[in-house]
């Protein structure tokens, strides 16, 4: 079977539920209201508060949401289950979960002054509900930055040889992605302090990413091979100037990093998809990964532990919890009208569902005994985009060097984000504001994760193991369980703001389906090491485990109290 067959329907499948489940969501569900003003007009303060064009919104938003998991968790569960049940998983989530749950989480946000999902959660459950939420999103990002950076740093060291048996040095990679970091504070400043048109710094500063991409090649800072440093050593030097990244990006005001960056990482990731729609229409390129990975004649270890370990190991590709992170923390503080979460917040989680198809694709069209199909994520993402720009005559190692950067570039907009959210929720849950309490939540939360990539980890046959792969399940887990969470904070102040209905179920079925897959999945981490005896990849696993199940438990109770309670209480912010 071509592999156009299954991207083309893909893409129609979400461009269809846009029209017809975005619509209804828009219209029945939330009621989006252009007359409201947003927060982002009228609190509009330069520095938090800045309203955006949805255009130019969508792109940073995407970026932010987009991170690492629609490419590593797909292919992931992919080389597990494969295609099949990976695929089926992403569009039904996306569209009737990772949609409802983004685009819920932002006009929540709104109505609510542009406060967080946690706050939303205090003012529609608990005080203790509130706090009990926001330690659990904590947590949860510390676990997405140690994901992400380690596997990011992983993509900067040791040699990868190509097809035609080419090399193309970590290095090379390294250099690019430096040179990108720089390139949006320089055009947040020319922004800021110049009359320069946003369209015209686009057109400077976007053809300058494409250089950044070429250069690397040339002046590769390979630190294994400039020092003489062991890839695994190396890749923590990485981790620590990547943490050391999130640590200042995380406190630099938004126009200078954030939404220039975001800007021009939208635009890189769409020529991501325009590259892997080249290879799908002209590439001819077959399937030839089986769909299903079973397990010969015994159905149940197919099932098992696919139920519920696909859910989490696909993670943002069809639901992510840090969505609602990003929608009610930076989002929803630069939407200039409600319309616009329409293509804001349920657009570009369908946007990154296709992102997860065509990561899958990149798997799907290796032989089953390509020993690529062995190699991490990021590595079978970028080989697979490189031969789609093979065909419009692109080097290989360029190709493959553009697709580890798209890949890259996810990932640092998804940590300095995951930071400076770490950072808001210290500050409040301690009270320490000024230069001093930021300094200390930022460091805090991101020194938490220092420790976890700079340990040496091992598989249970005593090789070494990436720090990435030891926290996938615990980072899905826990990731979608706040995706849970959150849609259980959406649901009550459906249910507050608009009594007498049953809207709410759109919310409430996909938060039921969530939490227990989510927890299944963390009792399983706890069951296997303490009461199996199998041996845990870090025993920091079961133990956070135990503390993430506690704290959604204790707020599953919460909810209950409020809803019980809700008699008698005036609505909330209307629905």
């Amino acid at each position: 079977m071509s592999i156009l067959v299954i991207v083309a329907g893909a893409s129609l499948i979400l461009w269809i539920a846009y029209r017809t489940y975005g619509a209804f969501l828009a219209r029945t569900v939330f009621r989006l209201d252009d007359s409201r003003t947003t927060p982002a007009v009228e609190k509009a303060d330069g520095n938090d508060y800045v309203a955006a064009d949805a255009s130019f919104l969508a792109g940073q938003h995407f970026s932010a949401i987009a991170a690492a998991g629609p490419i590593t968790g797909p292919i992931l569960a992919g080389t597990l289950f494969g295609w099949a049940p990976a695929l089926i998983w992403i569009l039904l989530g996306s569209v009737f979960i990772g949609g409802v749950h983004d685009m819920g989480a932002l006009i929540a946000s709104v109505r609510h002054k542009a406060r967080s999902i946690s706050d939303v959660v205090r003012q529609n459950v608990s005080t203790r509900a509130h706090i009990l939420f926001m330690l659990f999103i904590w947590i949860t990002l510390v676990y997405v930055i140690v994901a992400f950076t380690d596997i990011t740093a992983g993509s900067f060291v040791g040699v990868i040889t190509l097809d035609n048996g080419a090399k193309l040095p970590g290095g090379a990679i390294a250099t690019s992605s430096l040179l990108y970091l720089a390139l949006p504070v320089v055009m947040g400043l020319f922004l800021r302090f110049t009359r320069m048109k946003l369209w015209v710094a686009t057109l400077i500063f976007l053809p300058l990413v494409g250089v950044a991409i070429w250069l690397g090649q040339f002046i590769p800072l390979s630190l294994d091979t400039m020092f003489g440093l062991h890839p695994a050593d190396a890749a923590k030097i990485w981790d620590v100037f990547i943490l050391g990244y999130c640590l200042v990006a995380a406190m630099l005001p938004m126009w200078m990093l954030l939404q220039p960056r975001g800007h021009l990482g939208g635009y890189f990731l769409y020529a991501a998809l325009i590259a892997a729609a080249i290879g799908v229409v002209f590439g001819g390129f077959t399937i030839q990964y089986p769909p299903f990975l079973a397990g010969g004649e015994n159905m149940g270890a197919f099932f098992f532990p696919m139920f519920p370990f696909l859910f989490i190991t696909v993670a943002c590709g069809a639901c992510s919890g840090f969505h609602a992170l990003v929608g009610s923390g930076t989002t929803s503080k630069q939407l200039k009208r409600e319309s616009d979460a329409r293509p804001v917040g349920y657009g570009m989680m369908l946007l990154e569902g296709l992102v997860a198809v065509v990561s899958l694709a990149c798997l799907m069209i290796l032989a089953p005994d390509n020993p690529l199909a062995k190699k991490a994520p990021n590595l079978i993402y970028a080989s697979g985009i490189g031969s789609f720009l093979q065909l419009l005559g692109i080097p290989a190692a360029l190709g493959v060097s553009f697709g580890l950067m798209a890949f890259t570039t996810f990932v640092y907009d998804t940590l300095d984000v995951c930071t400076r959210l770490g950072r808001y929720i210290i500050e409040e849950l301690t009270g320490w504001k000024g230069t001093a309490g930021k300094l200390f939540s930022t460091i805090l939360t991101a020194g938490v994760p220092l420790y976890f990539v700079m340990q040496t980890m091992t598989d249970a046959r005593g090789a070494p193991i990436a720090a990435w792969r030891v926290f996938w399940n615990t980072f899905g887990a826990s990731n979608q369980l706040l995706a849970g969470l959150a849609l259980v904070g959406v649901t009550v102040w459906l249910i507050n703001s608009r009594p007498g209905t049953r809207i709410w179920l759109v919310s409430f079925i996909p938060a039921v389906w969530m939490f227990g897959m989510s927890n299944w999945a963390l009792v399983s981490s706890i069951v296997d090491p303490w009461i199996l005896g199998k041996p845990a990849a870090h025993p920091a696993i079961p133990v956070v485990s135990v503390v993430l199940i506690v704290l959604a438990g204790l707020m599953a109770v919460e909810t209950a109290l409020a809803i019980v309670r809700k008699s008698g209480r005036p609505p909330s912010a209307a629905a």
